[in-house]
């Protein structure tokens, strides 16, 4: 069981380069009670790509989570509103 929820939507954006990305982190059970962390990144408007990790304790997973949010941060990504659309992640 998961003591909280663990969610993120964070972007990033530049027009000079023509860039607006999205990564989207959670941390929730599987079907099997596992814990995992599911990642899901890409361009702004598409469904992106996604990657499941799974673990034997919430501990790990939210040191991973933790971890990855730091990367993204230092990257530039910034947490906004999440869009509504059917095209957005």
């Amino acid at each position: 069981m998961i003591a909280q929820p663990y969610r993120l939507y964070v972007e990033r954006k530049d027009a000079s380069k023509n860039m607006a990305r999205f990564y989207v982190m959670s941390i929730e059970p599987n079907l099997f009670g596992d814990i995992c962390l599911t990642r899901r990144w890409g361009r702004i408007g598409t469904r992106g790509r996604e990657m499941t990790h799974s673990f034997a304790t919430e501990g790990e997973a939210v040191a991973l989570f933790l971890d990855l949010l730091c990367r993204k941060r230092r990257r530039g990504y910034r947490p906004t509103e999440r869009r509504t659309s059917n095209r957005s992640p």
